[in-house]
């Protein structure tokens, strides 16, 4: 029950708006413009899962003896063929985890892998409704509501995102 509460604690006192701001804007200008103007293509700025699709991944994740998640940064391949719009941009992987102790007392989190008929597969969550392009908002491909930030391009002059 502690450890419930010491979590909850935790998340009621990291939820700040001008905080997740700050965070967005400076990917923004910092990471996002870069990735896009290299691509010839706005890049994904947001990874979309439904409830049920975390709840459902939670419970796999905890019945294969998981406490966490890991989310890696990834990117589709420029010819990635099963999701075309997808190609080129950056995604989210989420792994499940279990936490592991070591001998001097660190502490790690290890990537959980599953044995099924001679394979062994990694325990992550299905590829996430990513925007752009895919955004609820504005399904053509517009990035929908996810602020304003203008960027400065120095000579190239400046972006409204």
């Amino acid at each position: 029950m502690a450890t419930q509460l010491k979590n909850f604690v935790r998340v009621v006192k990291d939820t700040d708006t001008e905080k997740a701001e700050t965070l967005i804007r400076e990917y923004k200008q910092t990471r996002w413009a870069a990735n896009s103007e290299r691509m010839g293509k706005p890049d994904s700025l947001s990874a979309w899962y439904s409830i049920e699709e975390i709840e459902n991944f939670l419970a796999l994740a905890k019945a294969n003896g998981g406490d966490g998640i890991k989310f890696y940064y990834g990117a589709f391949p420029e010819d990635h063929k099963a999701e075309p719009a997808y190609a080129g941009r950056q995604t989210l992987v989420g792994v499940a985890t279990k936490s592991k102790r070591s001998v001097t007392g660190g502490l790690s989190d290890k990537d959980i892998y599953l044995r099924n008929g001679g394979h062994t597969k990694i325990l992550n969550i299905s590829t996430p409704t990513l925007c752009p392009p895919m955004c609820a908002s504005n399904p053509e491909g517009g990035m929908g509501d996810l602020g304003i930030t203008i960027i400065d391009k120095g000579e190239k002059g400046m972006e409204i995102i």
